[in-house]
């Protein structure tokens, strides 16, 4: 049996992002019989649990996981496994710095996903990129293994660092639903929608999404919009709110974790906006892949090498407007790459042999 220790996410059951949906969904029936998983949570963040929970180890540290406590409960997991396990997997480079000192005293081999670049986001100032920025060199440095989500940042660790990674993505085949035709027209009435006479977009309420491109654009188009997000997280957020909800035509919802309701909302969109500009393979994007609309996203390496340069891609206000007018969009391939590449039993699979 091989002991591994992840650390990093806010725990699970996964409530929060896309790192607790990827530990979410390589434990349980996707974990090799071979393997006994223990994941550290933040107590602070979610229930404690007694016992196991999907035959996996769950320990916890009294901390916020993000945030200003995202440093110290990393290190603060770090702490705790340096004996006992065979491999140790890290999600995320925020307590990375720290991996020199933990270095002196752990030889357990190592497992760094590097996550998307945190430090290129535009939300942060410029001392919050420079800790970033040396937490992923330091996470690079020391690491036995990095994890790379996306070809593009794979290249990146290649030509910055000059060290090889292990290209690995996200899962996403999890967001099927059994949902009955009768709560799906329900559904669809309560928010005032006509199945496929919508697009719809979900991300968070960021400068780096372009959510105020895609916005202007349906609001000079004219097309429906649903706009799933967190409108209350930032004065970007709630400006943009205030302009646009007045049109019509664009539906702006907060975040919605009803999972049959959200399922409803993307199998019958008519197609996807993809606006992220930053991180590397983005869940949501691959969530979507999974509904077979057309995707239209941002026109970055990271979009591209996640929709093998299938989808359709736009770079302004005026290449958007254009593609969501156009008639003869199509989504068959999404779902084939997406079936092919990015289901969990391959992607537990790919972690599998790191160990």
């Amino acid at each position: 049996m091989k002991k591994v220790a992840i650390v990093g996410t806010q725990g699970v059951p996964a409530s929060y992002g896309g790192f607790e949906t990827l530990v979410e969904n390589i434990i349980g029936e996707n974990c090799p019989s071979d393997i006994q998983y223990t994941i550290f949570c933040s107590s602070k963040d979610i229930p404690r649990r007694k016992g196991l929970y999907k035959g996996c180890i769950l320990k916890y540290v009294p901390l916020h996981a993000n945030g200003m406590q995202s440093i110290p409960y990393d290190i603060w997991s770090l702490c705790r496994v340096m004996r006992g396990y065979d491999s140790i997997l890290i999600l995320g480079t925020s307590g990375c710095s720290f991996l020199p000192i933990f270095r002196l005293f752990c030889r357990t081999r190592l497992i760094v996903n590097i996550d998307g670049l945190e430090f290129r986001r535009a939300k942060w100032g410029r001392v919050a990129r420079w800790i970033l920025r040396f937490s992923t060199s330091v996470a690079v440095r020391y690491a036995d293994v990095v994890i790379a989500d996306n070809k593009g940042i794979q290249d990146y660790v290649s030509e910055t660092y000059r060290k090889d990674s292990v290209l690995i993505a996200y899962g996403g085949d999890h967001v099927g639903r059994k949902v009955s035709d009768d709560f799906q027209d329900k559904c669809l009435t309560g928010y005032g929608l006509q199945k496929g006479k919508y697009a719809i977009t979900v991300c968070r309420i960021e400068p780096e999404n372009n959510c105020h491109i895609t916005l202007e654009a349906f609001a000079k188009s004219g097309k429906k919009l649903v706009f799933i997000g967190n409108w209350e997280h930032s004065e970007y957020a709630r400006d943009l709110r205030e302009k646009y909800c007045v049109y019509p035509n664009i539906v702006i919802l907060n975040g919605i974790y009803n999972l049959d309701i959200l399922y409803v909302l993307r199998t019958n969109a008519e197609m996807y906006i993809h606006g992220h500009s930053a991180g590397g393979t983005n869940p949501s994007l691959v969530e979507a892949m999974f509904f077979g609309r057309p995707i239209i996203a941002y026109d970055v390496v990271y979009n591209r090498e996640t929709t093998k340069n299938e989808a359709y891609y736009f770079t302004d206000v005026e290449s958007l407007k254009k593609l969501i007018s156009r008639q003869d969009l199509n989504g068959d391939r999404m779902k084939c790459i997406a079936e092919a590449e990015y289901t969990w039993e391959h992607i537990s699979q790919q972690y599998y042999s790191l160990y």
